[in-house]
């Protein structure tokens, strides 16, 4: 056996879904309008002195942005074009507006245009059918060429609102089908919708979190400051927050040199601050008894048009902006029946928290106020049972038989009255007697056949191999155990839970490497839970090096996810490998293994097509 490799495979198990800033993870929360997969894109920035428009122009809207195309695609052509100044000033005025509160026009000024190809925005659920039409979700255009464009509409005074106008036409219709998303600063003010009409912008520039259009349907999804979610699993209970780092300046002393800004120096310390103050606020109690919080971690995080994504690297930030994410974990017992939430902090702003539970079942959506501040959780599982490790015993695989011992026994009866009948032992006239006892011996028989059984293994000679299919059912069911031995907290638990499923003679070594992972994920990952194992193949064979081993040549894929405020990010691998499987004492269980392919596929992939 390689133990190298093997504890290669080990590692991959444990770290196979963490988190990196290398891997984007995809969440639950996918923006489902399409918008961002329209033929031209428009990015609109508010800033202290302008407002900056990126453009992705599709060829086919062209005629609707002509004044800003570049001078050379006119170049053989006779198209006699007016000064550059000129064509900025009608395309300001009659194309893409953007108007102030006070009526005044802002001219753009042309800052870059050149050919590129779009951005692929598609997310997993825009390979998606609509279950009533059969059509897929919104697609790109199959040209990705477009023309990039970026403009600067400048301004003196700080407008209290803006609007913004698409270019329409004659009829006051929207020309062309563009999706746009606005910030104000680095804040989003929505997720990707349609510029569909001309829309109001109120800009509140003491927080720009605060800014809203007027159209009620354009906002963004992540719109609160503070949201709460309550994870119940067997043996622990999670508490997580998300909370914009501006709005605890209520409660805390945030500690920065600047009202604007956080400096790289200023990143940890300010986390770690966060981190504590939750840790002392918003009592737990599981089934009516408060637990010990134990801080899990503590993350900035940023909201994109994919939803929540950590930042793992130290950076400026716009405090505006600025979201931590805080996980609180809570170990329990076993799996419990009411955990509530005492949820404390409300302000002027905040007078409504999104609080969400997850449980087996699902997501639970609610809010607390300050008049109805308990979050609570109910177990309303029916016949739920605690997911566990269990030994896979080498018995449960054995050929066995049940004998019906009563009707054998009735039956052969039969045989001594059948005797005694032909050497006439009984004088009965018309042999009713000798059939009658006959008659009794069968349906004593048949009374007793699904009564009176014994089970008997096969002798040894006569057990079956085990075949591919049976291989199938006790591989999956070694690998689950693994899996799932590294979901306990407590050391010995862990231990425990893995000595049912590998060797003693590995054990030691595959957890001091378990020990290892969590390090890694307590310094910037996130420990997942593989929720479903599929095994694809499997042949069984001898192993050549030991009697009585079998190896298993199989292909299996795990899937596993990590949730972290409302959001699941999924990870799927796929394993190729020379699993060695022996009986000890009396189970079966991992002796070796050979790892021959490792390959992270896309969780999603089904969904395509």
């Amino acid at each position: 056996m390689n133990m190298r490799t093997f504890y290669y495979f080990i590692s991959i198990i444990l770290i196979i879904l963490s988190m990196s800033r290398s891997q984007a993870a995809r969440a639950d929360w996918i923006n489902l309008t399409g918008a961002e997969n329209s033929p031209t894109i428009a990015e609109i920035y508010v800033f202290d002195d302008h407002v900056k428009v990126v453009l992705e122009v599709y060829f086919g809207d062209i005629a609707s942005f002509l004044h800003l195309m570049p001078e050379e695609f006119f170049r053989d052509t006779d198209i006699e074009l007016p000064p550059q100044a000129e064509r900025l000033r009608r395309f300001s005025q009659e194309d893409l507006i953007i108007i102030t509160g006070t009526g005044e026009k802002l001219i753009a000024e042309l800052e870059l245009a050149e050919p590129r190809l779009r951005i692929d925005r598609r997310g997993p659920f825009s390979f998606m059918r609509n279950p009533y039409t059969g059509r897929l979700a919104t697609q790109p255009p199959d040209d990705p060429r477009v023309i990039y464009v970026e403009l600067r509409y400048p301004f003196k005074n700080k407008p209290r609102e803006i609007t913004i106008i698409p270019p329409l036409d004659d009829n006051g219709s929207v020309e062309n089908n563009i999706g746009f998303i606005a910030f104000h600063k680095s804040v989003p003010i929505i997720d990707f919708r349609y510029l569909g009409q001309p829309e109001r912008l109120f800009l509140d520039w003491e927080d720009p979190w605060y800014s809203r259009f007027e159209n009620p349907v354009l906002v963004r999804h992540h719109r609160y400051a503070l949201m709460s979610f309550l994870y119940v699993e067997p043996y622990e209970v999670r508490h997580d927050v998300l909370t914009r780092i501006k709005d605890l300046e209520v409660w805390i002393d945030l500690g920065l040199r600047s009202d604007e800004y956080i400096e790289v120096d200023e990143w940890e310390p300010l986390k770690q601050r966060v981190a504590e103050f939750f840790l002392n606020r918003n009592l737990v109690l599981v089934d009516g008894v408060p637990v010990k919080p134990v801080l899990d971690r503590a993350d900035y995080v940023t909201v994109s048009i994919q939803g929540i994504q950590l930042l793992t690297e130290p950076r400026r930030l716009e405090l505006a902006a600025a979201l931590v994410g805080v996980k609180i974990a809570y170990f329990i017992e076993g799996f419990p029946q009411e955990v509530t939430v005492d949820w404390e902090l409300f302000t002027d702003q905040i007078q409504q928290v999104p609080a969400t539970s997850f449980d087996p079942a699902g997501p639970f959506v609610s809010y607390v106020t300050p008049d109805d501040n308990i979050h609570r959780w109910v177990n309303y599982l029916i016949d739920y049972k605690i997911p566990d490790v269990e030994e896979v015993y080498v018995e449960k695989r054995k050929k066995s038989i049940w004998i019906p011992l009563g009707s054998v026994l009735s039956i052969l009866l039969i045989v001594p009255v059948v005797v005694l009948m032909k050497k006439k032992v009984f004088h009965t006239k018309g042999g009713w007697l000798e059939f009658g006892v006959v008659l009794a011996l069968v349906a004593a028989g048949v009374f007793l056949f699904p009564h009176a059984r014994v089970t008997m293994s096969v002798p040894s000679f006569a057990k079956p191999k085990l075949t591919d299919e049976d291989a199938t059912v006790v591989l999956h069911s070694l690998l689950k155990n693994v899996y799932r031995a590294f979901d306990f907290r407590d050391e010995e638990d862990v231990y425990d839970k893995l000595a049912m499923t590998v060797s003693g003679d590995l054990l030691e070594d595959i957890y001091l490497q378990n020990r290892k992972s969590l390090e890694v994920q307590q310094a910037g990952g996130a420990q997942a839970e593989v929720k479903a194992i599929e095994i694809l193949e499997v042949h069984v064979g001898n192993n050549g090096e030991r009697p009585g081993a079998l190896d298993f040549d199989a292909s299996w894929t795990a899937l596993g996810t990590v949730g972290h405020w409302g959001h699941v990010h999924a990870r799927k691998n796929l394993y190729h490998a020379i699993v060695t499987v022996e009986s000890v004492s009396g189970a079966w269980k991992i002796t070796g293994l050979e790892l021959l392919q490792e390959e992270r596929i896309d969780p999603y992939a089904q969904q395509k097509g």
